[in-house]
């Protein structure tokens, strides 16, 4: 329990340290790519369970920052994940191919 504490602790860190390249610029997305936006997941993500509703829709809005994410290395370990592959299925949305 307490390595699962002290890694949703050092995510959310990063989360505020290390912003994500901004790749709905290059798609012309209206979603601004905002890692912390992924913090409902981050349960599923560490611990393997199932997302909620909430993740999964933020999750949505995120998808076209999602390589960008997966290149950034604050962020890369938890977007390979399996679970973090699990969620994305959970949730409907394909794995990223970058």
């Amino acid at each position: 329990m307490k390595i699962m504490v002290l890694t949703l602790m050092v995510f959310v860190i990063l989360l505020t340290l290390f912003p994500a390249p901004n790749e709905a610029a290059d798609t012309n997305v209206e979603a601004a790519c905002d890692p912390k936006q992924l913090q409902p997941c981050l349960a599923a993500i560490t611990g393997g369970g199932q997302p909620s509703g909430d993740c999964c829709a933020k999750l949505k809005e995120q998808q076209p920052c999602l390589c960008g994410f997966s290149k950034n290395p604050a962020f890369a370990q938890y977007i390979s994940s399996p679970n973090s592959r699990k969620v994305l299925t959970a949730c409907g949305i394909p794995y990223p191919s970058c």
